[in-house]
Protein backbone atom coordinates (compact mmCIF):
# COMPACT_ATOMS: atom_id res chain seq x y z
CA UNK A 1 0.00 0.00 0.00
CA UNK A 2 1.04 3.54 -0.60
CA UNK A 3 0.75 4.54 3.09
CA UNK A 4 2.97 1.68 4.19
CA UNK A 5 5.78 2.47 1.80
CA UNK A 6 8.91 4.13 3.20
CA UNK A 7 10.67 6.74 1.10
CA UNK A 8 14.44 7.05 1.31
CA UNK A 9 15.83 10.56 1.93
CA UNK A 10 19.04 11.89 0.40
CA UNK A 11 21.12 14.93 1.47
CA UNK A 12 20.79 17.97 -0.70
CA UNK A 13 23.78 19.02 -2.77
CA UNK A 14 25.39 22.40 -1.92
CA UNK A 15 23.85 25.31 -3.76
CA UNK A 16 27.21 26.32 -5.29
CA UNK A 17 27.64 22.95 -6.86
CA UNK A 18 30.79 21.98 -4.87
CA UNK A 19 31.12 19.27 -2.32
CA UNK A 20 31.62 20.19 1.36
CA UNK A 21 34.77 18.10 1.36
CA UNK A 22 36.58 20.99 -0.44
CA UNK A 23 35.89 23.66 2.25
CA UNK A 24 38.74 22.76 4.70
CA UNK A 25 41.24 22.95 1.81
CA UNK A 26 39.91 26.39 0.81
CA UNK A 27 40.17 27.64 4.40
CA UNK A 28 43.77 26.41 4.56
CA UNK A 29 44.68 28.30 1.37
CA UNK A 30 43.13 31.50 2.71
CA UNK A 31 45.01 31.17 6.00
CA UNK A 32 48.30 30.55 4.19
CA UNK A 33 47.77 33.59 1.98
CA UNK A 34 46.93 35.74 5.02
CA UNK A 35 50.12 34.65 6.80
CA UNK A 36 52.14 35.41 3.70
CA UNK A 37 50.67 38.91 3.47
CA UNK A 38 51.51 39.53 7.13
CA UNK A 39 55.09 38.39 6.59
CA UNK A 40 55.43 40.72 3.59
CA UNK A 41 54.00 43.60 5.62
CA UNK A 42 56.46 42.98 8.47
CA UNK A 43 59.30 42.74 5.98
CA UNK A 44 58.34 46.10 4.45
CA UNK A 45 58.18 47.63 7.93
CA UNK A 46 61.65 46.28 8.71
CA UNK A 47 63.13 47.59 5.44
CA UNK A 48 61.55 51.01 6.04
CA UNK A 49 62.97 51.04 9.58
CA UNK A 50 66.46 50.16 8.34
CA UNK A 51 66.30 52.92 5.69
CA UNK A 52 65.11 55.43 8.29
CA UNK A 53 67.86 54.47 10.74
CA UNK A 54 70.48 54.71 7.99
CA UNK A 55 69.24 58.20 7.11
CA UNK A 56 69.38 59.27 10.75
CA UNK A 57 72.95 57.97 11.09
CA UNK A 58 74.05 59.74 7.89
CA UNK A 59 72.49 63.06 8.97
CA UNK A 60 73.96 62.67 12.47
CA UNK A 61 77.43 61.98 11.04
CA UNK A 62 77.36 64.83 8.52
CA UNK A 63 75.96 67.48 10.87
CA UNK A 64 76.24 66.74 14.59
CA UNK A 65 79.45 64.68 14.55
CA UNK A 66 81.25 66.79 11.94
CA UNK A 67 83.98 68.85 13.60
CA UNK A 68 84.35 72.37 12.21
CA UNK A 69 87.24 74.75 12.74
CA UNK A 70 86.29 77.61 15.11
CA UNK A 71 86.69 81.18 13.85
CA UNK A 72 89.06 83.52 15.69
CA UNK A 73 88.84 87.21 14.73
CA UNK A 74 89.24 90.84 15.77
CA UNK A 75 85.88 92.61 15.74
CA UNK A 76 86.54 96.12 17.02
CA UNK A 77 88.69 98.14 19.40
CA UNK A 78 88.83 101.24 21.57
CA UNK A 79 91.83 103.26 22.71
CA UNK A 80 92.73 104.45 26.22
CA UNK A 81 95.97 106.13 25.26
CA UNK A 82 96.53 107.57 21.78
CA UNK A 83 99.85 109.24 21.05
CA UNK A 84 100.86 109.66 17.42
CA UNK A 85 103.75 111.66 15.99
CA UNK A 86 103.96 113.73 12.82
CA UNK A 87 105.10 112.79 9.31
CA UNK A 88 108.42 114.52 10.01
CA UNK A 89 108.78 112.90 13.43
CA UNK A 90 106.93 109.58 12.96
CA UNK A 91 106.10 107.50 16.03
CA UNK A 92 103.11 105.99 17.82
CA UNK A 93 102.30 104.78 21.31
CA UNK A 94 98.80 103.32 21.66
CA UNK A 95 96.93 101.48 24.41
CA UNK A 96 94.27 99.46 22.64
CA UNK A 97 91.41 97.31 23.95
CA UNK A 98 90.70 94.85 21.18
CA UNK A 99 87.35 93.06 21.02
CA UNK A 100 88.08 89.48 19.92
CA UNK A 101 85.49 86.83 19.04
CA UNK A 102 85.79 83.05 19.04
CA UNK A 103 82.92 81.44 17.16
CA UNK A 104 82.29 77.74 17.75
CA UNK A 105 79.83 76.22 15.25
CA UNK A 106 80.20 72.67 16.61
CA UNK A 107 77.68 70.63 18.61
CA UNK A 108 80.25 70.37 21.38
CA UNK A 109 82.34 72.59 23.65
CA UNK A 110 85.64 73.98 22.32
CA UNK A 111 88.27 74.12 25.08
CA UNK A 112 91.33 76.10 24.06
CA UNK A 113 94.78 76.64 25.56
CA UNK A 114 96.71 79.80 26.40
CA UNK A 115 97.92 81.72 23.38
CA UNK A 116 99.61 84.96 22.39
CA UNK A 117 98.15 87.49 20.00
CA UNK A 118 100.75 89.42 17.98
CA UNK A 119 100.34 92.76 16.22
CA UNK A 120 102.53 93.94 13.34
CA UNK A 121 103.14 97.16 11.46
CA UNK A 122 104.17 96.28 7.91
CA UNK A 123 105.64 92.98 9.07
CA UNK A 124 107.42 94.39 12.12
CA UNK A 125 106.19 93.41 15.61
CA UNK A 126 104.73 96.33 17.54
CA UNK A 127 102.78 94.63 20.34
CA UNK A 128 101.42 91.42 21.80
CA UNK A 129 98.78 90.31 24.25
CA UNK A 130 98.09 87.12 26.20
CA UNK A 131 94.82 85.23 25.88
CA UNK A 132 94.22 82.83 28.81
CA UNK A 133 92.80 79.36 28.34
CA UNK A 134 89.05 78.99 28.48
CA UNK A 135 86.19 77.38 26.58
CA UNK A 136 83.38 78.24 24.17
CA UNK A 137 80.01 76.52 24.48
CA UNK A 138 78.50 74.53 21.65
CA UNK A 139 77.18 76.64 18.77
CA UNK A 140 78.02 79.91 20.49
CA UNK A 141 80.16 82.99 19.96
CA UNK A 142 82.42 84.09 22.79
CA UNK A 143 83.71 87.68 22.93
CA UNK A 144 86.71 88.70 25.00
CA UNK A 145 88.51 91.99 25.57
CA UNK A 146 92.25 91.96 24.97
CA UNK A 147 94.41 94.84 26.21
CA UNK A 148 97.53 95.47 24.13
CA UNK A 149 100.17 98.19 24.01
CA UNK A 150 101.22 99.15 20.47
CA UNK A 151 104.51 101.00 20.11
CA UNK A 152 106.86 101.99 17.30
CA UNK A 153 109.84 102.04 19.68
CA UNK A 154 111.38 98.88 18.20
CA UNK A 155 110.85 99.78 14.54
CA UNK A 156 113.90 100.34 12.34
CA UNK A 157 114.99 103.97 12.15
CA UNK A 158 114.77 106.11 10.19
CA UNK A 159 111.35 104.95 9.00
CA UNK A 160 110.14 106.98 6.06
CA UNK A 161 107.22 104.60 5.46
CA UNK A 162 105.77 105.37 8.88
CA UNK A 163 105.96 109.07 8.09
CA UNK A 164 104.13 108.47 4.81
CA UNK A 165 101.39 106.48 6.56
CA UNK A 166 100.94 109.16 9.21
CA UNK A 167 100.57 111.76 6.49
CA UNK A 168 97.59 109.77 5.15
CA UNK A 169 96.19 109.56 8.71
CA UNK A 170 95.90 105.77 8.39
CA UNK A 171 98.17 103.36 10.26
CA UNK A 172 98.06 99.80 8.80
CA UNK A 173 98.28 96.90 11.26
CA UNK A 174 97.93 93.12 11.14
CA UNK A 175 97.19 90.63 13.91
CA UNK A 176 98.13 86.97 14.05
CA UNK A 177 97.52 84.19 16.55
CA UNK A 178 96.94 80.46 16.77
CA UNK A 179 94.35 79.01 19.10
CA UNK A 180 94.78 75.30 19.88
CA UNK A 181 92.24 73.18 21.68
CA UNK A 182 89.81 70.27 21.59
CA UNK A 183 86.19 69.95 20.53
CA UNK A 184 84.30 67.61 22.88
CA UNK A 185 81.23 66.27 21.05
CA UNK A 186 80.60 63.63 23.74
CA UNK A 187 82.29 62.55 26.96
CA UNK A 188 84.27 60.05 24.89
CA UNK A 189 84.66 61.61 21.44
CA UNK A 190 87.11 64.53 21.47
CA UNK A 191 89.04 65.93 18.53
CA UNK A 192 91.95 68.36 18.43
CA UNK A 193 91.35 71.57 16.52
CA UNK A 194 93.46 74.66 15.87
CA UNK A 195 92.25 77.93 14.43
CA UNK A 196 94.34 80.73 12.97
CA UNK A 197 93.79 84.47 13.30
CA UNK A 198 95.00 86.52 10.37
CA UNK A 199 93.45 89.98 10.32
CA UNK A 200 94.37 93.28 8.71
CA UNK A 201 93.12 96.65 9.94
CA UNK A 202 93.86 100.35 9.97
CA UNK A 203 94.06 102.83 12.82
CA UNK A 204 92.24 105.98 11.74
CA UNK A 205 94.37 108.69 13.33
CA UNK A 206 91.87 111.52 12.87
CA UNK A 207 88.95 109.70 14.56
CA UNK A 208 91.11 107.52 16.85
CA UNK A 209 89.21 104.41 15.79
CA UNK A 210 90.05 100.99 14.40
CA UNK A 211 88.70 100.69 10.85
CA UNK A 212 88.70 98.45 7.77
CA UNK A 213 89.05 95.18 9.70
CA UNK A 214 89.37 92.20 7.36
CA UNK A 215 89.95 88.66 8.66
CA UNK A 216 90.63 85.55 6.61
Amino acid sequence: MVDGEQHATYPLAPANGYSRSHEPESDSDDSRELRQKKRMKYLLYFVAFVIFQTGVIVVFTLTIMKVRTPKFRVQSATFDNFNVGTPTNPAFDLSMNARVSIKNANFGTFKYQNTTMNFFYRGNPVGQAAIPKSSVGWRSNKKINVAVKLSSANLPTPNSQLGTDLSTRLLPLTSQAELKGKVALTFIFKKKKATQMNCSMEVAVASQQLANIVCE
